[in-house]
């Protein structure tokens, strides 16, 4: 992943997703607290898988949903990027779900009058639900907001996806002998 480069957001998101998926059910691990975080709370947003392309919002942040200009619950979030970027954006996602890791796109938004803002969209797994996987996302600008002049983000572009992670598998043999 990028490290040391992430937005202290997104850090604090990452850091609370792994504290969260390392429970191994008696841990005495603090829980993350929402009065730690109040500053990104509007900006988070759950995706869940409908079908093979297909991840809704399921929820987002009244920050979030005040950038884009529009409320964001039940649609595809695809529909945010166009092109080579929505095939980026939709790769990761399934790449979040096979590696059950986070990763992270970065990117701006920008308005119909050409402003940009810059931006860190971590994606994390959560445990699947009644309806099947969701993953938690942050919609955390790099700059401040005042740049848009009010205006909605309505176009997407991705600069840098950053793939999950993977954990290194010691390699397997298995010798067979036939003496017959």
């Amino acid at each position: 992943m990028i490290g040391n480069f992430l937005h202290p957001n997104t850090r604090a998101m990452l850091q609370a997703w792994q504290k969260l998926s390392a429970r191994t059910g008696t841990d005495d691990m603090a829980d993350p607290m929402v009065a730690d975080h109040r500053g990104m709370i509007g900006l988070l947003f759950v995706l869940q898988r409908e079908d093979e392309t297909s991840w809704s919002f399921r929820s987002a942040g009244a920050e979030m949903s005040a950038i884009m200009g529009r409320e964001l619950v039940g649609q595809d979030f695809a529909s945010l990027w166009s092109g080579a970027d929505r095939i980026l954006a939709t790769g990761l996602l399934a790449a979040v779900e096979d590696a059950q890791r986070p990763g992270i796109i970065r990117g701006r938004g920008e308005t119909l009058t050409g402003k940009r803002l810059e931006l860190e969209i971590p994606l994390a797994p959560l445990e699947a639900g009644s309806r099947g996987l969701r993953v938690l996302g942050l919609y955390q600008g790099l700059g401040a907001q005042g740049i848009l002049g009010g205006r909605p983000i309505w176009r997407h572009k991705v600069s840098l996806v950053s793939a999950p992670s993977t954990p290194v598998e010691p390699p397997r043999l298995r010798l067979v002998a036939d003496n017959s």
